[in-house]
């Protein structure tokens, strides 16, 4: 699996988490802070298409994982 796959699923995934412990009607509701994730997720993103800096991208890479490309949606 490539960098950037790695990366899109890691965000959807905590995306797709903290939405379902944060959402009131879902079954896994825990509390609404958990929207607080979803929203640095998003912010993340969105900044690292402007200034290409991925906090996790730089420990992927470290971590010797291969990149195919550009990284986090960029």
């Amino acid at each position: 699996m490539s960098l950037e796959n790695i990366i899109r699923a890691f965000a959807g995934t905590v995306i797709l988490v903290s939405l379902a412990l944060g959402v009131a009607a879902s079954p896994l509701f825990h509390s609404a802070n958990w929207l607080w994730l979803t929203a640095f997720v998003g912010f993340n993103l969105l900044q690292s298409s402007f200034t290409r800096l991925c906090p996790l991208e730089t420990m992927l890479r470290k971590l010797g994982v291969k990149s195919s490309g550009a990284a986090c949606g960029i």
